[in-house]
């Protein structure tokens, strides 16, 4: 059951081999299930340092809803890093 007509944009950041995204993806989707919410769910692989700074990149993964990082830490970070 959907509980309102508003979708939510949730971008999951990551590096390759990363064993942590694929629970946090499994994650996001039973919630929004469970809460009647739409997601947007888009995957961005992080493959460059470039991209990591382009992205505010702080480990892997990343989760932003709405483009805001959910660790309250990450929103301030000067480093980003990609390995």
């Amino acid at each position: 059951m959907k509980r309102n007509n508003m979708t939510i944009t949730v971008k999951v950041l990551f590096s390759e081999g990363c064993d942590n995204t694929p629970p946090t993806i499994d994650l996001i989707k039973q919630i929004s299930s469970e809460l009647g919410i739409e997601v947007d769910l888009k995957l961005i692989r992080i493959e460059s340092q470039d991209q990591a700074s382009q992205w505010k990149f702080v480990g892997s993964p990343t989760v932003l809803v709405n483009g805001l990082d959910i660790e309250p830490s990450a929103r301030s970070a000067a480093a980003f890093g990609f390995r």
